[in-house]
């Protein structure tokens, strides 16, 4: 299963990331997701947009990532907030429909999707997910050398030749059934594109 790990998505240290978004809630509100929705956090890592997701959206969050030990932690992060999600998904990104029990409001990928190999194929693995209308939200760092990215003295995040612009990313989801809404800045390294699934 090592092998189907997406390229250099590991999770950086909870100290840089939480200097980095001191207010992760604050980035999904930016992002559009309110309360009433339904929303998967797609290779979730350690939790650290869970927890205020699940807080956020009441719980109706379904949590999907391959590496159980992050799931574990990922678990642990809830619990410490007080909130609960609808499900914890062991599994692969690209196989969506199989795992997820219902539709969604809105499907989240955080600092993972420069590293899919098949970037076209997982976003239209999410719009079989989603309800018509329904958005996907991309955070990804900005297309800038690594080492003009620096948190804590050190430079942070995927090699500068596997970072995506908003246009990139625009080229390599909108193929799949989707039509691109905003782009969010979030800062200070990282935007969050937004897309609407397109009506049938």
């Amino acid at each position: 299963m090592k092998d189907k790990f997406f390229e250099a998505t590991t999770m950086p240290d909870r100290d840089w990331w939480s200097t980095l978004w001191p207010d992760p809630k604050q980035v999904l509100s930016d992002l559009g997701i309110t309360p009433a929705m339904t929303v998967i956090d797609l290779c979730c890592g350690d939790g650290y947009f869970t927890a205020p997701l699940a807080r956020l959206a009441g719980g109706n969050v379904y949590a999907l990532d391959l590496d159980p030990k992050m799931l574990d932690l990922a678990k642990a992060a809830v619990a410490r907030a007080g909130a609960t999600v609808k499900g914890w998904i062991e599994g692969d990104a690209l196989e969506l429909a199989r795992q997820i029990p219902e539709p969604a409001d809105y499907v989240i990928i955080a600092n993972t999707f420069h590293g899919v190999p098949d970037q076209t194929g997982l976003a239209a693995a999410v719009a079989q997910m989603l309800k018509p209308g329904g958005r996907f939200a991309i955070v990804n760092w900005h297309k800038r050398p690594r080492e003009e990215t620096p948190v804590l003295g050190k430079p942070r995040g995927p090699r500068s030749e596997m970072r995506m612009s908003p246009e990139a990313s625009r080229a390599a989801v909108e193929p799949a059934g989707f039509t691109i809404e905003d782009v969010v800045e979030l800062p200070p390294y990282h935007y969050g594109a937004i897309f609407r699934k397109n009506s049938a």
